[in-house]
């Protein structure tokens, strides 16, 4: 049977010889062990010579023989440092960038490549100042994405041999110098007074045209209005000519009509039935009854009855009384054949009885009331 001999039995040399083979077995198996995180490659070299890349997880290598270097997969950032530049048009500029990197190749990296994260950074430098100064200080003030496809296409080319891609180019700044800026600050005030100058100067020739405008529609509205007023003014004295001449002659008209309406109530009170009227009288009762119907001069003589009046008016113009001592004419019978055989009697001399021995019976009654 094997049997485990305690360290104190050997003796001094053989223990110290025990510790360092110990220690050494330790010291290998750590060596021999490579841990790989998900992110990383790693890429292996035993005795100098490239055995290559170690993929996530537990690896193992000789030990003290082995070296590894570590690639992270991830994208990464290298920030360019700022960078002094002179423009196209000989203005100084300062500008800085920022650069997103990838590693595809790892193999690549390790061997065609010092350091790639430092290679890279000083290309982009030298690539953002030449890109700078092929271009105009307005330009590089106002085009940025151009800037930034620029550089990264003159990065492409390199970094492919390296096994590195370059993802995306962000210039940060661009910052001419402080004269420059003082002077673009002058530039952008006058451009922003003369912008306002042009702008008031605008505005006050539309105020004009449109108060010129205003004067004008002014005018023409009170020359139409001055205008019409003349022509209401015109017709209103023409209308008011003819209806005083109209009312005068109407006045005129009536009062000898009244008169006669008088004349022809006393009369109707007589006991007489027999009545001799004026043909100037009738003929005048005629024409104001046409004056008052608007009737023509056909003939037609107008029925009072069915004037379209107010009370008032039919009480002022007395049509009523008209009306009726108008019918008491009508029923009246004049006898006028008798009234002539006594004119013809009384020119031929014939003996005839006065009015005094004639019999009452024969003359009518209301003879006597005529004057």
């Amino acid at each position: 049977m094997l049997s485990i001999i305690p360290l104190q039995t050997l003796p001094a040399g053989l223990t110290l010889i025990a510790l360092i083979v110990l220690a050494i077995v330790v010291v290998a198996l750590w060596q021999s062990v490579v841990i790989v995180d998900a992110y990383e490659k790693k890429a292996l070299t035993v005795l100098g010579e490239y055995r290559g890349l170690l993929e996530p997880g537990i690896s193992f290598v000789p030990p003290f023989v082995s070296a590894t270097q570590t690639f992270d997969m991830r994208t990464q950032t290298l920030d360019v440092p700022a960078q002094e530049a002179i423009t196209r048009d000989n203005s100084p500029v300062r500008a800085d960038a920022v650069v997103y990197i990838k590693v595809m190749n790892a193999k690549k990296a390790f061997l065609e490549v010092e350091n790639y994260e430092r290679a890279v950074s000083n290309l982009a430098q030298t690539t953002l100042r030449a890109v700078l100064g092929d271009m105009e200080l307005d330009d590089t003030l106002n085009k940025r994405q151009e800037i930034n496809a620029k550089i990264r296409e003159e990065l492409d080319e390199p970094t492919d041999e390296w096994g590195i891609r370059v993802e995306s180019v962000e210039v940060r700044e661009v910052n001419p110098s402080k004269d420059v800026q003082q002077a673009m600050e002058q530039q952008t005030s006058a451009e922003r007074k003369r912008r306002a100058m042009i702008l008031e100067a605008q505005g006050e020739r539309r105020s004009a045209i449109e108060e010129a405008q205003g004067e004008k529609q002014s005018d023409i509205i009170r020359a139409q209005g001055k205008k019409q007023s003349q022509i209401l003014e015109a017709q209103g004295d023409a209308i008011s000519t003819v209806l005083r001449a109209k009312s005068a002659e109407s006045m005129g008209e009536r009062a000898v009509i009244e008169k006669g309406m008088e004349t022809l109530e006393s009369i109707g009170q007589g006991e007489s039935q027999t009545f001799v009227l004026p043909q100037e009288l009738t003929s005048l009762v005629s024409r104001y009854g046409q004056h008052l119907t608007g009737a023509d001069t056909s003939g037609n003589e107008p029925d009072l009855e069915s004037l379209d009046f107010d009370d008032e008016t039919r009480e002022l113009l007395g049509i009523d009384d008209i009306a009726e001592i108008i019918g008491e004419i009508e029923d009246t019978e004049i006898d006028i054949e008798g009234m002539e055989e006594q004119a013809q009697a009384i020119k031929q001399g014939a003996d005839e009885p006065s009015i005094e021995s004639a019999d009452i019976d024969d003359v009518p009654e209301d003879v006597e009331d005529i004057e």
